[in-house]
């Protein structure tokens, strides 16, 4: 028996199964192929509402079994981890119930959709870790390679006293005004808009490579089309127009410019208004000593300048971050054989099951999802108020 088939199970139940659901399902599937796991994952049981539609997405991406009551699948005996890919209202609910059963759970970001609810959710993993009961929040970018390349480069100094962070997060899918309204327009579902579905990720990007936190902010959200098409049925990113109207409630724009508790300044960006742009997730940190710069749509890549090489000489270099000595990469392809959009998630799975058969605590933390939620929240209190808000610690 090799030493993949003879690690021990970790079965999973996930909880929606649209586009975060399909990601997630392929790194569950994935993950324990390209990697040596000290666990082994099941894709023991997938939860949707409409029976016909979850037994539709089991069979497709490769669960053993279908709930359509979260709660059913939360109390199974056959189920270790609870993973949560459904909309921001029910992240609370799913999660500390899961926690209260014992059972593991990785929640998509943001945590949550307000302060209160991402600090009942970090209780109740701070109770459960006594258990040995392990939480991660996925903010998935974090194991992009490059971005990890990024992160060790500031942690070593080489960029010398940070000054400057820009973080951008620009979309394009809903700038045709007759797109449907999908549940990510709706703030009793998402929360929040472009600030929390992808400007979460941009704060959290900025903080993890740099180390560092946002301590204060002002900030603005703006929404360009207040009203779209009634959708027939959610689909994740997209969906076909139906007849009627509905209000949308939620922010199109978030800007803001922070400081950083080491002193840095930052200047963010997140909207899905960005004419033809994709996925551009774009981070450059300015020090003393040098500059480094990325963007998710060239992922492979890092831009790195020393400033401390002659000026005859000195420029960005662009490093191909393929190679074997880069975090993750050794699972995967030979140097120059990109990675791609969903290999963060697989990543991620490595990193959790190893955290959880390790005993240890895997990152980031519900903590750091809750950290998040404060700049969320500050971000939406500075723009009703048009004043400098503080993060809370």
């Amino acid at each position: 028996m090799s030493a993949r088939n003879a690690a021990p199970p970790l079965r999973v139940a996930m909880i929606g199964h649209a586009f975060m659901g399909a990601a997630h399902s392929q790194a569950w599937r994935t993950a324990p192929r390209m990697f040596d796991l000290p666990l082994a994952p099941e894709m023991t049981v997938l939860v949707g509402r409409d029976e016909q539609r979850a037994q539709q997405a089991a069979d497709q991406l490769g669960w053993a079994d279908t709930e359509t009551d979260w709660r059913r699948a939360v109390e199974r005996d056959d189920v270790d981890l609870v993973d949560i890919c459904t909309p921001g209202d029910t992240h609370c609910d799913i999660a500390v119930a899961a926690l209260e059963a014992g059972k593991h759970v990785l929640c998509e970001k943001p945590l949550a959709n307000t302060v209160e609810e991402a600090e009942r959710m970090v209780a109740a993993a701070e109770r459960a870790a006594a258990d040995g009961v392990r939480t991660m929040v996925g903010f998935t970018y974090r194991r992009v390679p490059a971005v990890a390349l990024a992160r060790q480069l500031v942690r070593d100094g080489r960029l010398g006293e940070i000054r400057h962070v820009r973080a951008q997060y620009l979309q394009d899918w809903i700038v045709d005004p007759e797109a449907p309204l999908t549940w990510r327009l709706q703030k009793h579902l998402a929360g929040s808009g472009a600030l929390g579905d992808i400007g979460a990720h941009a704060i959290d990007l900025a903080q993890h490579v740099l180390g560092d936190v946002l301590t204060e902010l002002t900030g603005t959200t703006t929404t360009f089309v207040t009203e779209r098409p009634l959708p027939p049925g959610d689909h994740g990113l997209d969906g076909d127009a139906d007849t009627g109207r509905g209000p949308v409630t939620v922010d199109d724009a978030a800007a803001f410019v922070g400081r950083f508790a080491g002193g840095a300044l930052g200047v963010f960006e997140a909207t899905r208004f960005a004419t033809g742009r994709k996925n551009a997730l774009r981070l450059e940190v300015n020090g003393s000593q040098g500059s480094l710069a990325f963007d998710f749509e060239d992922m492979n890549v890092l831009e790195f300048l020393d400033a401390t090489e002659a000026a005859t000489t000195a420029g960005f270099r662009r490093i191909l971050v393929t190679e074997e000595e880069h975090p993750w990469v050794e699972g995967w392809w030979p140097p120059g054989h990109g990675l791609g959009y969903e290999h963060g998630f697989s990543h991620q799975v490595v990193d959790l099951v190893t955290a959880i058969a390790e005993g240890r605590d895997p990152a980031p933390t519900f903590a750091d999802g809750l950290q998040v939620q404060r700049v969320l929240a500050a971000v939406e209190a500075s723009a009703d108020s048009g004043r400098w808000a503080q993060v809370e610690a």
